[in-house]
């Protein structure tokens, strides 16, 4: 049954988290039995108002947060006064969405034939219309330092606790220049995205003073989500790839990935970046012996 939200402007929701472990048993590389821990995942099928929009694979963990999360980031439904409720059922792996009007996703069956199939974790789709809004999207300029990307690289990095558990799933936080202030672990870097975006969206969260951090590799549409989220700054422990950079060069998002342990490179948007932790060596390289010649 769903759980009545306290603001009578948000919808009502269910409260069914998963376990995201399950534990077994498995031999080791000496030949010997040992405790392991697998991540689940699970199919959890979207519908709203009995329409079915898409099924993803899931951990399980925020299907509520994930359910609007994927309708906020795919810009089906912008509003979010005009869901009624979200309600999951795990027995028939479904989750239902009813909006007060009941009248489902207006333009359904248009939205339906210009869908592109994506490169995400699994295969991913995203609708014609989400691209369309993208470039509505009005980023604000990031302040960065070096000194606070580092801050941020460590407590980000001490996170995931599933990952170091089981493996075989990815992180996302919502953070501050040196913290993240939200971390959600799922199969899939974009279910951990769309949680995210579901929680920002209920809670009211802007975007525009934080930076998106994920353990994946910065695509295309993770550079979509993150601005639809309206935050101006992707960091990734992993790599980005080249639609990926030149989509956040063309809406103005500051890109820093293979950020781990104290390095990182930025792709884009260096020009917000104080570096303001350089070793004094590394300022003024040391003159070479053709340079002290001329001394």
């Amino acid at each position: 049954m769903p759980v009545n939200s306290a603001n009578s402007g948000l919808p009502a929701l269910s409260d069914e988290s998963l376990t995201p472990t399950h534990a077994i048993e498995a031999t080791n590389e000496f030949g010997e039995l040992v405790n392991a821990h697998l991540p689940g995942e699970i199919p959890l099928t979207i519908r709203v108002d009995g329409m079915e929009v898409v099924t993803l694979m899931t951990l399980g963990t925020q299907p509520e947060a994930l359910t609007l999360g994927y309708i906020y980031n795919q810009k089906l439904i912008e509003d979010i006064s005009l869901i009624a409720s979200v309600v999951v059922d795990w027995d028939r792996e479904l989750v239902d969405v009813t909006t007060h009007a009941g009248t489902g996703i207006s333009d359904w069956q248009e939205k339906m034939k210009r869908r592109i199939v994506t490169s995400g974790c699994g295969q991913g789709t995203i609708f014609s219309c989400t691209v369309d809004k993208l470039y509505e999207v009005n980023l604000k300029t990031p302040s960065l330092k070096q000194s606070e990307i580092y801050q941020l690289i460590s407590h980000v990095g001490q996170l995931n606790g599933v990952y170091r558990v089981s493996g075989a799933v990815h992180g996302c936080g919502l953070c501050t220049n040196t913290e993240s202030i939200m971390h959600i672990e799922d199969v899939g870097r974009h279910n951990a995205a769309d949680a995210i975006a579901g929680k920002m969206w209920l809670q009211g969260i802007e975007g525009e003073d934080k930076i998106f951090y994920t353990t994946g590799r910065l695509t295309s549409e993770i550079v979509m989500k993150t601005a639809f989220m309206g935050i101006p700054t992707l960091l990734s422990r992993s790599g980005v790839t080249h639609m990926g950079l030149e989509l956040a060069k063309e809406i103005g998002m500051t890109i820093i990935a293979r950020a781990k342990g104290r390095h990182f490179l930025v792709y884009n948007g260096v020009e917000n970046v104080s570096f303001d932790d350089i070793p004094s060596q590394r300022r003024m390289p040391a003159p070479t012996k053709g340079m002290r010649d001329l001394v």
